[in-house]
């Protein structure tokens, strides 16, 4: 049991929840989330979007640098 929790950890170090992006963007909830949907349906995202049902994870490394311009 203890090890799943430390792999449940781990995953979570490597992807942002939509609250996540809510904070660093400075935007609302609901901004956020039609923000992720968007960007999901998107053909050629500028970052990567999971959407898990009404669950959004974004890749860490990707969103890092697409909101650091280095893409």
């Amino acid at each position: 049991m203890a090890a799943d929790i430390d792999n449940e950890a781990a995953v979570d170090q490597q992807v942002y929840l939509a609250g996540d992006i809510q904070r660093m963007l400075g935007i609302g909830k609901s901004k956020a989330y039609t923000f992720l949907e968007d960007v999901y349906k998107q053909k050629n995202p500028p970052f990567r979007v999971l959407k898990i049902g009404k669950l959004f994870r974004v890749p860490k490394k990707g969103f890092d640098e697409w909101l650091n311009g280095s893409l």
